[in-house]
Parts: structure tokens; sequence; C-alpha cells
């Protein structure tokens, strides 16, 4: 199910698609669900207070507690994420973090991160700061890939019920391109995304050199912390 948390008229997408495809979150509160996730938003430079949506996203991530196996934060829901659970202010960097950026994996034998590399790519566009240290000394989260530009790029509860992805995995090839020209129209002058384009040339297409890592993580969170952690029967959610 895909969920509106904001009634206002959307900018980016018609009327149409959004009341075909979209659900209000008081229509499916009362049912049980295998995973949940939060996607992120262009809020990095915004208090949690001023998100005129806060208190409803707030109100979702609390019902997730009891009626989700397993939710996903990326990027700034990560932060909204860490908020909720640790009461962790929100932490905001000087400059946008903006490009692709070398991860250690930090502990092979985690089930989230089977299969991967010793050290990966993954692209990221924020302005919120996840400092490894800050997160070690003030939350029991499992860190598990940090970067030393972009700081914990992968972290979870020691149940995997929160998991939490600073980047995204999900982009596509022209993803950072399309934001990097978007930020240059509104008068931003953003630096170029580091490690993106050929010989760091705008002028360049991108590649992707992130993408069968991006897979991999979401399919490793589905399968080690949704299926083989959810009930066969989801009226049964609450006894577990």
């Amino acid at each position: 199910e895909l969920l509106r948390i904001d009634n206002r008229t959307s900018k980016n997408t018609p009327t149409e698609h959004l009341d075909t495809f979209y659900r209000q979150f008081e229509g499916i509160k009362n049912r049980n669900f295998d995973g949940l996730i939060i996607t992120g938003a262009p809020l990095g430079l915004v208090q949690f207070e001023d998100v005129i949506y806060w208190d409803h996203l707030q109100t979702i991530m609390t019902w997730a507690k009891d009626h989700v196996t397993s939710s996903l934060y990326v990027c700034w829901a990560a932060q909204a994420g860490l908020k909720l659970l640790y009461d962790l202010p929100k932490r905001t960097r000087k400059e946008k973090l903006s490009g692709v950026y070398n991860h250690d994996n930090l502990d092979q034998h985690h089930p989230i991160l089977r299969g991967f590399d010793d050290q990966f790519l993954a692209p990221h566009s924020r302005y919120a700061d996840f400092s490894a240290k800050y997160l070690s000394e003030h939350t029991d989260l499992d860190i598990l890939a940090t970067s030393e530009q972009a700081g914990v790029y992968l972290a979870s509860t020691k149940d995997k019920r929160n998991v939490f992805v600073t980047g995204h995995p999900e982009y596509d090839s022209f993803t950072l391109h399309n934001e990097y020209v978007r930020d240059l129209g509104e008068g931003m002058e953003p630096t170029i995304p580091l490690n993106y384009y050929p010989d760091d040339n705008p002028e360049l297409p991108p590649k992707a050199t992130w993408r069968s890592h991006g897979h991999l993580l979401f399919s490793n969170w589905l399968n080690y912390c949704v299926y083989q952690q959810t009930p066969y029967d989801l009226e049964h959610f609450s006894e577990q």
C-alpha cells in the first residue's frame, strides 16, 4: 500500500494518480504489515517541528511498532526515526553531502550485509549528519557500514525491526544529476557531486556504480528482516 501523509496538492504528481494509487493512513491502520519503507524528503534544513506533517508521521512510526515486522528509514526518514526512537536532535552539516562515496562493511556476518563486498559504493544527497561516534554514544544500534566522508550509511536495531539507510541506494544513474541541475536552476551554487561524473565533468553522462549493492540491500532486508521474521498469519502479529 502506498500512503499519503500530506493532503496538500502535489506539485509534481497529478491528483488523479494519487487518488488512484495512494491510501490514507486511517484506511489501513487496523491492518498488520510485513514491512514499511519511509522514504526521504528534501527537508534537511527544516526542523522537525516545522514540517507540516510531522505529527502525522510520528503517529505512523509509532503505529509501526505494533503493526509492522520491520521498518526501513531512508535518508531524512532516518533522522526522523532516530528522533522518535532515541530522541536524538537533528544534526546538520554546513554543506550538502552530494556524490557517490566509498563505504566499509563493518560486519560481514550480519544478515543485512550478506553478500556485500568489504568496500562498496553508494550515493548520498543530504544535509543531515550521521556521525558514527555520536550514534555509538547515544544509541544501542548496530553500526553496519560507514564512510570516512559520509559517516554512517547503514545501522539497525539489534532485533532488525528498525533499519536506517542514510544514503540513496535506490537512485537511478541520473538522479544526482537531476538534483544538481535543479539546484543550479534555483541559484544555490551547488558543488559538483563527488565521484559521480566521469572526470568530474557534468557535461559527461554519469554511470551508476552502486546498483548491485542497492539491490542486494533491499533483497537482504526483505528476506532476513521481513519475511523470515514475520508470522505466517499476520493476524497473530501482536502475539510475537
